[in-house]
């Protein structure tokens, strides 16, 4: 699985998560190496780094800065699935490493080229 060049966006998330419909990542992948820059709805802007298995899954920590000046910081894993269209759909669970330590389950999807 590479999602090198992929721009994904979030489309479910748990009510204590700040991604949402407007958040929209863009992917870049070296090797097993992944990092993304994203920003949209409560994220004014955020990066990830993460690491691919061969099976896609990914291992990720990220940091963001929200719409209310604060700087959060969190961990997520990720399974990929495969959708009818094609397109990668990301089932998440992550959790703050700052704020809290709450955590949450969201879902992401591939945006497709029209």
């Amino acid at each position: 699985m590479n999602y090198d060049k992929k721009s994904i966006r979030a489309i479910q998330n748990t009510e204590n998560g700040e991604t949402s419909e407007e958040t929209i990542f863009e992917y870049r992948q070296s090797g097993d190496i992944l990092t993304s820059e994203y920003r949209g709805g409560q994220i004014r802007k955020g990066h990830l780094v993460g690491l691919v298995s061969k099976d896609g899954a990914i291992e990720m920590r990220y940091h963001q800065v929200n719409t209310k000046g604060e700087l959060m910081t969190g961990i997520c894993f990720s399974k990929p699935l495969i959708m009818d269209n094609g397109a990668i759909q990301l089932h998440e669970t992550w959790q703050w490493t700052s704020g809290g330590n709450s955590g949450g389950i969201s879902i992401l999807e591939e945006l497709m080229p029209n």
